[in-house]
């Protein structure tokens, strides 16, 4: 089995790639900002039958050069998963963009260092989706316009960060060079393992409880965090994942057609009407998030993972099942009263 080192261990997909590493016998390194961390971590790890005996953590941190020299030596395979984390809009897209490219340069450097088999980087389909040139169906042929006005913060932070990764690898010399893949999933929904929900069950947090009054004409593509963990995992030694990237994602579908799922379950109070754009475009006036989103409004984004079911041999969970585990887990945790 391979000694693998996670990026930013207490994350909703790390702590997944963690799980099912360990429950295949890998030997694991996590990487926290703080050690603090731990009790928290081989607990949740623990209750999910895990031996955290085989898991290490190393404290290390994106805007930080310590630390990622220790925590990659001796490792066979890096999955770098850490990305910062901002709530809401930054008042400035370096607060982002700066702290995603360089955590990228000291994890992907470090592993060039000492001579890591592969690196898996997550990136995500916003690195993928924003082209703004009317198109509607993506592969992984497609990048994100960074220098288009319209892209986000977070949208450039993503691309960015992963391109630099690919110019360190393409900027390699000599013999035994790390090989990288990138794993570019859409929304990730799914159960978590700690009570840190993620972004993408928050929102489903909000739907149940009523605090979305009806559903902004939005089109996403939805994966299960426990799928893209396993695609993590199958790109980190597959012989045919070496430089290639892979869209992630279950299914797309409309804002309107998730919380219908949720309603028709029971859940009542999501919405199953549609909020008008104009009513959308005016909370965004008071609310940069709103105002953020309102910019994909009746923008229909497919993005199907051929290439990793043909590639990878990866299949996903139906998405539908996974909307309503959430849901059920939120409950089950008090969170959606």
């Amino acid at each position: 089995m391979a000694q693998v080192l996670v990026t930013g261990a207490s994350g909703f997909i790390a702590l997944h790639c963690i799980n099912q590493l360990l429950e295949q016998g890998h030997q694991v390194r996590g990487t926290v900002r703080s050690l603090s961390r731990r009790d928290e971590l081989e607990a949740a790890l623990t209750k999910a039958g895990r031996d955290v005996r085989a898991l290490s953590l190393y404290e290390a941190d994106l805007t930080k050069a310590e630390g990622w020299d220790e925590a990659v030596a001796g490792c066979d395979y890096v999955l770098h998963v850490a990305s910062p984390f901002i709530l809401g809009v930054p008042k400035h897209e370096d607060e982002l963009i700066k702290p995603a490219v360089s955590g990228t340069d000291f994890v992907v450097s470090a592993a060039i260092r000492h001579k890591v088999k592969r690196v898996v980087l997550t990136s995500s389909g916003a690195a993928i989706t924003d082209t703004h040139d009317g198109k509607t169906h993506f592969t992984e042929d497609d990048w994100t316009d960074v220098n288009h006005p319209k892209t986000s913060a977070y949208y450039k932070s993503k691309t960015l960060a992963e391109k630099h990764a690919w110019d360190l690898i393409a900027q390699q010399t000599g013999k035994g060079k790390t090989e990288l893949s990138v794993i570019n999933p859409t929304v990730v929904l799914g159960p978590t393992l700690t009570e840190d929900i993620g972004t993408s069950n928050d929102f489903i947090r909000q739907i149940v409880m009523g605090k979305v009054p009806a559903a902004a004409n939005l089109h996403f593509g939805f994966v299960d965090v426990r799928d893209v963990a396993a695609a993590h995992i199958l790109a980190m030694t597959h012989k045919k994942a070496a430089g290639e990237r892979f869209i992630a994602s279950a299914d797309e579908m409309w804002l309107i057609e998730l919380t219908t799922i949720l309603n028709k379950a029971g859940y009542k109070k999501a919405p199953t009407g549609k909020m008008p754009n104009w009513l959308v475009k005016i909370f965004g006036l008071f609310d940069a998030p709103t105002k953020q989103i309102s910019e994909l409004l009746d923008s229909e984004r497919f993005t199907p993972a051929d290439k990793a079911k043909s590639v990878l041999g990866w299949q996903a969970r139906d998405i539908n099942g996974s909307i309503l585990e959430t849901a059920a887990q939120l409950k089950s945790m008090g969170m959606s009263k």
